[in-house]
């Protein structure tokens, strides 16, 4: 997967913004103002996914590619590095796993307002 992939994805899904809110390098994807990925945009080499905590441990096991949250939550955020043996269909799946874990934890109002 590459950066253009990766935006293209994220910026897809119902309800997304894409901002700068750490500097110039760091892109977040948010869904109604929470954070679900983030990456370094001049160096696309990992992506920061939110996670159900077990199934965190359970992907930090089972993929050499899948590390605890860089400056994250390591309990709810995985590092993924995208070069890594991991398929990209499968990195697709755990951005919106990760997405859809953020919209699950909105206000009711705010999910209904996302047509998926």
């Amino acid at each position: 997967m590459n950066i253009e992939q990766f935006q293209e994805y994220c910026i897809s899904l119902p309800g997304v913004t894409e901002e700068f809110p750490f500097g110039e390098e760091i892109l977040v994807y948010k869904v109604k103002g929470k954070v679900f990925a983030l990456t370094n945009i001049d160096d696309f080499q990992s992506v920061n996914l939110k996670c159900d905590p077990e199934n965190a441990v359970e992907l930090r096991e089972r993929y050499d590619g899948v590390k605890p949250g860089y400056h994250m939550n390591k309990k709810h955020w995985n590092t993924v590095e995208v070069h890594s043996n991991i398929p990209n269909k499968l990195l697709l799946q755990w951005i919106r796993d990760s997405y859809d874990l953020v919209v699950k934890s909105l206000p009711k109002k705010d999910r209904e307002s996302l047509v998926s």
